[in-house]
């Protein structure tokens, strides 16, 4: 009679322990896939304002949903094919983690190279405005003159200037919001003129036919500094990758010797301290080549 009962017991209680299993994993399930969702909705909502402000501060109309897209496709293709190839969790994991900064870095290069752009078409600018003024013309006519002469992307900042002011945006504020999207020094000076000029008068036109001069020298000087201190550049780039180029060659004659970096933990922590010399050497010596003006 008591084994007819553990029998009927052990009958009933295998298929409710299976019921509680598949019942408490779907909840979990279904509680990890919800905060999932929801940071990978934040995630997204984040990138694509990101993605379409960064992009239209450039001038660059590029739909910000399909950038997301590519960056998802990649963050998980990339790491898996690393994965594939090479077996190993810490590449696998630093490529991730390179795929997640590299729109950051890319946007930040971008962005450097139109600001070096704006820093060299400005002295032009500036001497097609003076011209235009000693012509007898008004400041806003020679700021069309620059729109319409000079090409981008310096014509595009100060097409949105001239654009604003015809919507009737006040003058200073209209160029506090161009310093906001082009932060130079020499841009600022520009600025500062023209808010001066508003303020006490004087002969606009000679102020920035003498703003352009001094850009103009400037940018000559800085070309100096540049070219003088080339090498010192190229020798840090040199010294900088001598080192893995001499480990990439001696991983190929003593793959043996060489593998112990990458299969075990004192290895894992000389690589790790020889990147980080590295870094800090190649950064000094950009630190002590790079002499601004």
């Amino acid at each position: 009679m008591l084994g007819t009962f553990y029998a009927i017991v052990a009958t009933f209680a295998l298929p409710a322990a299976l019921l509680a299993i598949f019942v408490a994993a779907t909840f979990a399930w279904v509680i990890i896939s919800v905060k999932a969702q929801s940071k990978l909705s934040a995630y997204r909502a984040d990138f694509t304002s990101s993605a379409s402000s960064n992009m239209a501060d450039m001038f660059m109309f590029v739909d910000p949903n399909q950038l997301f897209r590519i960056n998802l496709i990649a963050l998980g293709v990339i790491p898996l094919l690393v994965w594939i190839l090479v077996r190993d969790w810490i590449a696998t994991i630093g490529v991730f983690i390179l795929l997640l900064v590299l729109p950051a870095i890319f946007y930040r290069r971008m962005r450097a190279k139109r600001l070096a752009r704006i820093e060299e078409q400005l002295p032009d600018a500036l001497l097609m405005v003076s011209g235009s003024l000693q012509a007898g013309a008004s400041l806003n006519i020679a700021l069309d003159n620059l729109v319409n002469e000079q090409p981008p992307p310096i014509s595009q900042e100060f097409e949105i200037l001239t654009q604003e002011q015809r919507l009737g945006v006040d003058f200073e504020v209209s160029l506090e919001n161009m310093e906001k999207r082009i932060p130079m020094q020499d841009f600022m000076m520009l600025t500062t003129a023209l808010k001066i000029n508003r303020e006490v008068g004087g002969n606009l036109a000679e102020t920035v036919e003498s703003l352009a001069d001094t850009l103009r020298r400037k940018a000559g000087m800085e070309g100096k500094i540049e070219s003088l201190t080339a090498q010192g550049r190229l020798q840090g780039i040199v010294m900088t990758g001598l080192p893995v180029l001499l480990g990439v060659l001696l991983n190929f004659l003593e793959p043996e010797a060489m593998s112990k970096l990458w299969t075990t933990p004192m290895g894992y922590l000389v690589l790790t301290a020889i990147i980080v010399m590295e870094f800090l050497g190649y950064i000094m010596i950009r630190k002590i080549t790079s002499i601004d003006v």
